[in-house]
């Protein structure tokens, strides 16, 4: 008989055996194992439900979408919503004067039909007005690429960039575990620089210079650094100094600037502000808003639901923070941004050991012991790379308000019993 055409051990090498991803790696496939007994077997486990900690996924975990975001989509899909005289009150006005527009902007008004490659050229019109008045600086649309989410574009950029395993991508340790997965996927080579957890997470010019020194010692073309501001899965904000002497390393050395800005909205701190690496290297002399507007009538609505959903995060984040650093053993930085909290775990050596027994990393040993306990999902440290010797798990700051005090509850009696049962 013929070997199967479609196995695990014919298939691409870099697609089976190099990416990972722990966001939705075992930790989580288990978690949906226990959710399914949950469901058939009710009252079978030591909790009633599986909390989701593990990724930045906010509307599965409750968070309603913005209105004005929700009523412009509708009204684009169904375009002829907008010739029912009903529609005008049940949409604001803002957003059906918004929808009209978008589509005039679509060959065919039809939101199902093919793009230009780049994207519709009417959005990317109006996402360089809105960039440049972010910014102070004009920004082109000519050179906005629309994808269908962040991973695409990384995607894109690693295909551009990288040409044999000598082409090297300066990437942050502990990073999104995206990055790695798409330089292997691409065949390059990951050259890791480690954030300085002493200093809330601070990235140090003088590491990067090590780590791109050393990797050309090797034969290896460093051709771009990943800088994610704010930090996932760290939750830091890059100070502007630091964003100039970024910018600065970058054109001495000749490397492509890749900047993951996802999160520019997400800042819980007064005395850190995001900076767009776009402003910052425009401010010193380098070349290179799709929202309602105060006056509108969406838009008293638009900033009471951003504000409350933003000020909520902030209030999770702290009280999560408060929570892991009364911990024995948890030593956990200050989410300045972003949706994550990316505590260091210092585990006695009896549960390292029991870690090894059963072939697995200390923080994924801890975070399996974790879900089994209390139902509550987190992302072991080892998924996004750390300082070796060193433990953490990441957390997000998404499930809903009135549900943090249960976690905590739940994690401080699991940790508790842990660390007692595991005490050298």
């Amino acid at each position: 008989m013929a070997a199967p055409s479609v196995a695990v051990d014919n298939l691409n090498p870099k697609v089976v055996l190099k990416c990972e991803y722990a966001v939705r790696g075992e930790i989580v496939i288990h978690a949906q194992r226990l959710q399914q007994q949950l469901q058939t077997q009710p009252g079978s486990l030591p909790f009633d439900e599986i909390l989701y900690c593990n990724i930045g996924n906010p509307q599965s975990l409750g968070q309603q979408p913005v209105t004005f975001f929700r009523e412009v989509l509708a009204l684009c899909d169904h375009p002829c919503l907008l010739e029912k005289e009903e529609t005008k009150s049940l949409f604001s006005a803002d957003a059906i004067s918004r929808a009209t527009t978008i589509l005039a902007s679509i060959p065919g008004r039809a939101t199902g039909a093919y793009s230009h490659s780049q994207g519709i050229k009417g959005l990317r019109d109006a996402i360089a007005a809105g960039i440049a008045s972010r910014d102070g600086y004009p920004a082109n649309a000519d050179d906005i690429f629309l994808t269908d989410g962040a991973s695409p574009g990384v995607h894109m950029m690693m295909q551009l960039l990288i040409r044999n395993e000598k082409d090297g991508i300066l990437c942050p340790i502990p990073q999104y575990p995206l990055y790695s997965a798409s330089i292997a996927l691409h065949g390059g080579a990951l050259v890791p620089y480690y954030l300085n957890e002493s200093t809330g997470w601070g990235l140090e010019i003088s590491d990067l210079k090590k780590q791109l020194e050393d990797a050309r010692s090797k034969g290896i073309d460093v051709r771009a650094l990943v800088v994610i501001n704010p930090g996932n899965p760290t939750g830091q904000v890059l100070a502007e100094e630091n964003q100039r002497d970024i910018v600065k390393f970058c054109k001495n050395e000749g490397l492509v600037l890749l900047a993951d800005e996802v999160y520019q909205e997400n800042i819980y701190v007064d005395n850190k502000k995001f900076n767009s690496f776009k402003k910052i290297a425009r401010s010193m002399g380098y070349k290179e808003d799709d929202l309602p507007l105060a006056g509108d009538a969406s838009y008293a609505s638009y900033k009471a639901e951003k504000d409350g959903i933003l000020q909520s995060l902030a209030r999770r984040a702290k009280a999560l923070e408060n929570a892991f650093n009364n911990l024995e053993g948890i030593k956990c930085n200050k989410t300045e941004g972003a949706m994550y909290l990316f505590p260091q775990l210092s585990l006695p050596q009896k549960a390292i050991e029991a870690a090894k027994a059963v072939n697995k990393a200390p923080d994924a040993f801890y975070a399996l012991r974790l879900l089994e306990a209390t139902g509550i999902v987190v992302v072991p440290g080892s998924g996004f790379g750390q300082v070796p010797g060193t433990w953490h798990i990441r957390c997000t700051i998404l499930p809903q308000e009135e549900k943090i005090p249960a976690i905590i509850s739940r994690f401080k009696a699991f940790h508790e019993g842990f660390m007692a049962a595991y005490r050298d």
